[in-house]
């Protein structure tokens, strides 16, 4: 960046800023003069690419997380009526995939500390279900901000109860926990290549699984519920014409060209990774002993999708609201993750929920602040985030003595 000339306002600092290059330009082009541009053996290369990286059995691309998480809970059998358990403390898709199949989401309340999941209310909440003979088809963990979740106790709960488990990777990639990638520690992991994620394909997924019959059923289901697709049908040398469907399936595929990218941001993932952690490191060595503001967690694998603050309002004169809104005059792009679903008004009015029915996510988000991660920010952007910070809890705590 070029020095700020005198009088002049610093430019603003976006929340999110993609990372691309040269590669990514080149793969499109390429892609773009192939004369094919739908789902065909960019793809395949990206899915094989993606599994081997993951050690995953199978690995599909498809156009959204979204579709992704669809996709596995429709393969794993979930139907009307049923209970999927998750916690509110995460993005609309996490339980309107959950609503697609008629099924409900059972929310359980987050640990305060990482944000994920408590484990200990996903077993009281099983135990309940058992209790009622109410049917639970699945357990669905967000890792919220790439925090892995506890999955070695959530897998040893899902065994006991013989309930299977789809991680929605969304932010978690590429981390591991216990030498495997987050993600591939279920049944079934998603994760999510939209513009602002830890890689990108613009708008994009990916289901991987080491089950061999839910990788076949979301293949199928993936395209129309048609049981061969295009790029099948383009290079066979039977009747390209000729096809059949076994199922009414989905429109969820991803083409050739959103996969280019995705192979070339697939090579940079670890780099990013890198980045994101220094700069992460940074913030937390200039918040630290600050007592109006908490920290994320550390550990050694964070994927650093996000880096959530919290303000300590009872040292401050102000709200996190107010807060943010400060940064954001200073040229500071933040953003609010997550609002819990039971604040929303579907969920609240569909199941009768109150702001109080999960206190940890109600608290959590009334004083989370997300700032600004990205590979690309460069160092002076990093410590204007810092400064911004620092200036604003000062000049309300100042207020409160």
């Amino acid at each position: 960046m070029s020095a700020q000339q005198p009088g002049r306002k610093a430019p603003f600092i976006p929340f999110f800023r993609p990372s691309l290059g040269v590669e990514e330009e080149e793969a499109v082009v390429s892609v773009l003069r192939s004369g094919w541009l739908t789902t065909g053996e960019v793809t395949a290369r990206f899915e094989r690419e993606f599994a081997a990286v993951t050690g995953a059995r199978h690995a599909l691309a498809v156009n959204s997380a979204t579709a992704g998480l669809h996709l596995a809970l429709e393969a794993l059998g979930v139907g009307n009526a049923d209970a999927v358990i998750t916690s509110p403390y995460t993005f609309a898709a996490t339980a309107e995939v959950i609503r697609y199949l008629g099924a409900d989401p059972l929310f359980v309340d987050i640990q305060s500390a990482s944000m994920n999941i408590d484990p200990a209310a996903l077993e009281a909440a099983l135990e309940t279900c058992r209790a009622s003979k109410r049917k639970v088809s699945a357990i669905l963990p967000v890792h919220v901000a790439g925090l892995p979740c506890d999955m070695p106790t959530i897998r040893e709960i899902a065994c006991r109860y013989g309930v299977p488990v789809i991680e929605d990777a969304a932010h978690a990639f590429p981390v591991r926990a216990g030498g495997r990638f987050v993600g591939t520690l279920g049944d079934v992991g998603v994760y999510s290549f939209y513009a602002t994620k830890t890689m990108t394909t613009g708008e994009g997924g990916m289901l991987v699984t080491d089950r061999d019959e839910v990788a076949a059923r979301a293949r199928v289901m993936r395209l129309h519920g048609i049981d061969r697709d295009v790029w099948d049908r383009y290079t066979s040398q039977n009747a390209s014409w000729r096809y059949d469907i076994v199922a009414p399936g989905f429109k969820y595929n991803l083409s050739d060209i959103a996969s280019a990218i995705g192979i070339a941001q697939l090579a940079k993932a670890q780099d990013f990774l890198l980045q994101r952690t220094r700069i992460a490191r940074r913030y937390r060595e200039a918040f630290a002993g600050l007592d109006f503001l908490e920290l994320p967690t550390d550990a050694e694998n964070h994927a650093w999708h996000l880096f959530v603050i919290h303000v300590v309002t009872d040292k401050l004169s102000v709200d996190r609201d107010a807060f943010a809104d400060e940064l954001m005059r200073r040229g500071i792009g933040i953003s609010v993750h997550f609002i819990p679903l039971h604040l929303m008004s579907y969920y609240r009015q569909k199941y009768g929920l109150k702001p109080e029915s999960f206190p940890r996510a109600l608290e959590s988000f009334r004083t989370c602040i997300s700032l600004p991660l990205s590979p690309s920010l460069s160092g002076e952007e990093v410590e204007r985030v810092i400064t911004a910070v620092k200036d604003t809890g000062f000049s309300h705590h100042a207020l409160r003595r």
